[in-house]
């Protein structure tokens, strides 16, 4: 990684803040600083943006072919093999997951640049012919790039995130300046030193290190900025699309979610069934601490099967291992920060008050860091808090349901429609209730699996504009339309017109 403090990269240079602040960067597992970073702010951001500018009008990118474009993309992918240890490992200890996740995000990674790299090499360069109806008319629709991209990232999953849009966003010819979290940066940074590495021209591709307040909300203002890209909370989302709309720049938010796993008694008839439906129950919930926007935190289960289903929960989330990512045996890591810890306590803290019945976790276990036991819920309602809004913790709530009618419903009684899963044996329901869910993604008898061919968003609250698959590559393109008239002759529209002479 590229030398402490000097983690803002504008037009070629890698450089300190203009204002010479900087960030400690926090090891979650102990609570201690372990790097600086620079924190830019609003005159960094404003280099950042007008580097971009200059290299979108002027540079060489954004008139680079397809197929050039795509052979950058997969360098990169070979150049995340070649590092995968190394960023996995950095990703472990800068946001608190087990190494095995952070390798896994670096597989995930190289494969959204292998696949925008098919993507923009296979597809017709020519464009999409239009029927006019007529033999004198050439009417064709082609794409082009939208121009200068603000990309802002979140601390959950900052180097997967960042690729979902810095990939797409290269492979359509478009510059950007991304703006990590202030809490996770560090393998955002070296992946735009892996871009440099495999020859992306200078100015293409920009980083600020630095706060929401200052530099995300300055790039989603920006009247230079064409697009801005933002993943994270409700809130921070709908200031950037109130910030972007002065400009009338295009938007693209994908705000979290607060995700059913549905369960059918019909799905757990088998001890195979209901050994796998519980296994999968805990990692809907739990992976990476919960701090995931797709976590299936509201468990709906059907009644008769309520009592045993989370009874055995319960005791396989008392056996969950805590600890450092990179220690052997370790299953689960601590909350990103103190923050994050504290809003985990105060929404269980609430649910306890409102009636919920703690069968599993609640609490911190001893010693340093920002950790927090896997908890269970149970006898939870709609009207709680920790039902309706987004904990991004280890917590799953329990309710029940009797009809199929009544799972839909509370599946869909949420104002955010990111993922959703129905477990069943019964093919005809799994795919009538997947029909119903009112939530972008919708897995049935699994959960968490994604593809980058497929787009990913969500409905209602959950955000605007998808990513990854063709449509999130799409969002990263202008539709042009280009009539060309091939036997050119007067309209005499209007009276008087006709030539003399």
């Amino acid at each position: 990684m590229t030398a402490a403090q000097q983690t803002i990269h504008v037009g070629g240079e890698w450089r300190a803040a203009l204002s010479g602040a900087t960030r400690e960067i926090i090891d979650p597992v102990d609570a201690t600083p372990f790097e600086v970073v620079a924190e830019g702010g609003v005159a960094d951001t404003d280099d950042a943006v007008a580097a971009a500018r200059a290299a979108f009008d002027f540079g060489a990118w954004p008139r680079t072919p397809a197929a050039e474009r795509a052979a950058l993309l997969r360098r990169v992918a070979v150049l995340l093999e070649r590092d995968r240890e190394r960023i996995g490992a950095l990703e472990s200890r800068d946001a608190g997951k087990t190494l095995h996740e952070g390798r896994v995000d670096v597989d995930c990674v190289r494969d959204a640049f292998r696949y925008f790299a098919d993507l923009v090499e296979n597809e017709d360069g020519g464009g999409r012919a239009v029927d006019a109806g007529s033999d004198e008319i050439r009417s064709v629709v082609v794409h082009e790039p939208v121009g200068v991209c603000a990309l802002i990232t979140p601390w959950n999953y900052p180097l997967l995130q960042a690729s979902w849009k810095i990939a797409p966003a290269l492979a359509a010819g478009n510059t950007f300046v991304i703006k990590p979290s202030e809490i996770t940066p560090l393998t955002t940074v070296v992946l735009v030193e892996l871009l440099l590495e495999a020859g992306l021209p200078l100015g293409a591709a920009n980083i600020v290190t630095g706060p929401g307040d200052t530099v995300g909300a300055r790039l989603a203002e920006h009247p230079q900025v064409d697009l801005v890209s933002f993943t994270g909370g409700l809130v921070s989302g709908t200031k950037v699309a109130r910030s972007a709309a002065d400009s009338v720049k295009k938007v693209a938010l994908e705000l979290g979610g607060k995700n059913p796993n549905v369960v059918f008694a019909d799905a757990c008839s088998t001890p195979e069934g209901f050994d796998t439906a519980v296994d999968q129950a805990l990692n809907a919930a739990f992976i990476h601490s919960g701090q995931v926007c797709s976590a299936g935190s509201r468990l709906i289960i059907e009644e008769p099967l309520r009592d045993r289903f989370v009874a055995e929960l319960s005791r396989r989330a008392e056996l969950i291992r805590l600890g450092r990512g990179t220690d052997a045996g370790v299953e689960c890591g601590p909350l990103v920060s103190a923050a994050q810890l504290a809003r985990t306590e105060a929404y269980v803290a609430s649910a306890l008050a409102e009636g919920a019945a703690l069968r599993a976790g609640g609490g911190r276990p001893a010693g340093p860091g920002y950790f927090f036991r896997p908890t269970v819920l149970d006898r939870c309602h709609r009207g709680m808090r920790v039902v309706r809004e987004e904990v991004f913790g280890p917590v799953l709530t329990v309710e029940t349901f009797r009809t199929e009618e009544e799972a839909v419903a509370l599946a869909n009684d949420t104002e955010y429609g990111l993922a959703g899963a129905v477990w069943t044996s019964d093919e005809h329901r799994a795919r009538r209730v997947a029909g119903l869910l009112r939530h972008g993604t919708v897995w049935i008898n699994d959960f968490h699996p994604y593809l980058p061919q497929a787009e990913w968003g969500g409905f209602g609250k959950s955000g605007i504009g998808r990513e990854l698959g063709p449509g999130g590559f799409a969002e990263y393109r202008e539709a042009k339309h280009i009539y060309q008239n091939l036997a050119p002759r007067p309209v005499r529209w209007f009276a008087g017109t006709t030539a003399k002479g």
